[in-house]
Protein backbone atom coordinates (compact mmCIF):
# COMPACT_ATOMS: atom_id res chain seq x y z
CA UNK A 1 0.00 0.00 0.00
CA UNK A 2 2.82 2.40 0.89
CA UNK A 3 4.53 1.73 -2.45
CA UNK A 4 1.29 2.58 -4.30
CA UNK A 5 0.99 5.91 -2.47
CA UNK A 6 4.64 6.79 -3.16
CA UNK A 7 4.19 5.91 -6.84
CA UNK A 8 1.03 8.05 -7.09
CA UNK A 9 2.79 11.03 -5.48
CA UNK A 10 5.74 10.68 -7.89
CA UNK A 11 3.42 10.56 -10.91
CA UNK A 12 1.48 13.59 -9.64
CA UNK A 13 4.69 15.55 -9.06
CA UNK A 14 5.96 14.73 -12.57
CA UNK A 15 2.65 15.72 -14.16
CA UNK A 16 2.47 18.98 -12.24
CA UNK A 17 6.07 19.81 -13.12
CA UNK A 18 5.26 19.38 -16.81
CA UNK A 19 2.13 21.51 -16.42
CA UNK A 20 4.11 24.22 -14.67
CA UNK A 21 6.40 24.44 -17.70
CA UNK A 22 3.39 24.86 -20.01
CA UNK A 23 1.81 27.46 -17.70
CA UNK A 24 5.01 29.53 -17.61
CA UNK A 25 5.11 29.64 -21.39
CA UNK A 26 1.45 30.74 -21.50
CA UNK A 27 1.57 33.30 -18.69
CA UNK A 28 1.24 37.00 -19.38
CA UNK A 29 -1.27 39.82 -19.74
CA UNK A 30 -4.57 39.34 -21.58
CA UNK A 31 -7.66 41.46 -22.19
CA UNK A 32 -10.80 40.16 -20.48
CA UNK A 33 -14.33 39.94 -21.87
CA UNK A 34 -15.83 42.83 -19.83
CA UNK A 35 -14.62 46.16 -21.15
CA UNK A 36 -11.76 48.01 -19.49
CA UNK A 37 -10.35 44.99 -17.59
CA UNK A 38 -6.77 43.75 -17.69
CA UNK A 39 -5.98 40.24 -16.42
CA UNK A 40 -2.44 39.25 -15.38
CA UNK A 41 -1.63 35.56 -14.92
CA UNK A 42 1.27 33.96 -13.14
CA UNK A 43 2.15 30.37 -12.32
CA UNK A 44 -0.19 29.94 -9.34
CA UNK A 45 -2.97 32.51 -9.83
CA UNK A 46 -4.15 35.69 -11.50
CA UNK A 47 -5.19 39.25 -10.80
CA UNK A 48 -7.54 41.63 -12.57
CA UNK A 49 -7.84 45.40 -12.65
CA UNK A 50 -11.12 46.76 -14.00
CA UNK A 51 -11.96 50.42 -14.48
CA UNK A 52 -15.25 51.73 -13.01
CA UNK A 53 -18.20 51.13 -15.34
CA UNK A 54 -21.23 52.32 -13.41
CA UNK A 55 -21.96 49.36 -11.16
CA UNK A 56 -21.59 45.98 -12.91
CA UNK A 57 -20.58 43.03 -10.76
CA UNK A 58 -17.71 40.86 -12.00
CA UNK A 59 -15.83 37.77 -10.84
CA UNK A 60 -12.31 36.67 -11.70
CA UNK A 61 -12.33 33.03 -12.89
CA UNK A 62 -9.01 31.18 -12.73
CA UNK A 63 -8.74 27.82 -14.47
CA UNK A 64 -6.26 25.43 -12.88
CA UNK A 65 -4.71 21.98 -13.37
CA UNK A 66 -3.24 19.97 -10.54
CA UNK A 67 -3.94 18.03 -7.37
CA UNK A 68 -7.17 19.14 -5.66
CA UNK A 69 -9.61 18.06 -2.96
CA UNK A 70 -12.52 16.15 -4.48
CA UNK A 71 -14.73 15.57 -1.45
CA UNK A 72 -14.09 14.83 2.20
CA UNK A 73 -10.55 14.02 3.32
CA UNK A 74 -8.72 11.95 1.98
CA UNK A 75 -10.33 12.12 -1.48
CA UNK A 76 -8.05 13.88 -3.98
CA UNK A 77 -7.99 14.02 -7.77
CA UNK A 78 -5.60 15.23 -10.45
CA UNK A 79 -7.14 17.28 -13.22
CA UNK A 80 -8.78 20.56 -14.17
CA UNK A 81 -10.87 22.77 -11.92
CA UNK A 82 -11.57 26.49 -11.49
CA UNK A 83 -11.72 29.01 -8.69
CA UNK A 84 -13.69 32.24 -8.50
CA UNK A 85 -12.95 35.49 -6.73
CA UNK A 86 -15.63 37.11 -4.62
CA UNK A 87 -17.98 39.24 -6.76
CA UNK A 88 -16.67 42.77 -7.09
CA UNK A 89 -17.72 46.12 -8.50
CA UNK A 90 -14.94 47.58 -10.66
CA UNK A 91 -13.15 50.46 -8.93
CA UNK A 92 -9.73 50.32 -10.56
CA UNK A 93 -8.32 48.26 -7.67
CA UNK A 94 -6.53 44.96 -8.22
CA UNK A 95 -8.46 41.73 -7.43
CA UNK A 96 -6.43 38.53 -6.94
CA UNK A 97 -7.26 34.84 -6.66
CA UNK A 98 -5.20 31.69 -7.14
CA UNK A 99 -5.15 27.97 -7.72
CA UNK A 100 -3.58 27.03 -4.40
CA UNK A 101 -5.09 27.95 -1.06
CA UNK A 102 -8.19 29.78 -2.33
CA UNK A 103 -10.17 26.83 -3.60
CA UNK A 104 -9.90 23.08 -3.63
CA UNK A 105 -6.34 23.13 -4.97
CA UNK A 106 -3.46 21.58 -3.07
CA UNK A 107 -0.74 21.81 -5.73
CA UNK A 108 -1.84 23.37 -9.00
CA UNK A 109 -0.87 25.75 -11.79
CA UNK A 110 -2.89 28.38 -13.66
CA UNK A 111 -3.89 27.54 -17.23
CA UNK A 112 -6.24 30.46 -17.95
CA UNK A 113 -7.86 33.45 -16.26
CA UNK A 114 -10.54 35.92 -17.25
CA UNK A 115 -13.14 38.30 -15.85
CA UNK A 116 -16.81 37.55 -16.38
CA UNK A 117 -20.07 39.19 -15.40
CA UNK A 118 -21.33 37.84 -12.08
CA UNK A 119 -24.60 35.89 -12.45
CA UNK A 120 -26.54 35.10 -9.28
Amino acid sequence: MKNNIVAAVRIAAAAISGLAFVAIIGSGTAQAAPQDCVVERDLFGASATCQPDGGSNYVLRVECVGLYANGPFPLYSIGQYHTLSYPFTPTGERITTGCTGTGPGVVAVTTNAYVEVYQR
